[in-house]
């Protein structure tokens, strides 16, 4: 398992959500981290979700 940060944030740059993921891939990251931001409804705000190694798997602007 290999771990993945979620983060989302306000229009003004505040942080919404700042969670640590754990995930096989990052296929999984991303499904597991969509979910999240759809059950918080934060869908359409900026977010992102990258590899502790620092690889991109998803961002929003």
């Amino acid at each position: 398992m290999s771990k993945y940060y979620l983060t989302a944030f306000s229009k003004a740059g505040e942080h919404l959500v700042n969670e640590t993921l754990e995930a096989t891939s990052d296929n999984e990251a991303k499904e597991i981290g969509m979910k999240k931001l759809e059950e918080k409804e934060l869908l359409n705000h900026p977010s992102r979700i990258v590899k502790s190694s620092g690889g991109l798997v998803h961002f929003h602007p």
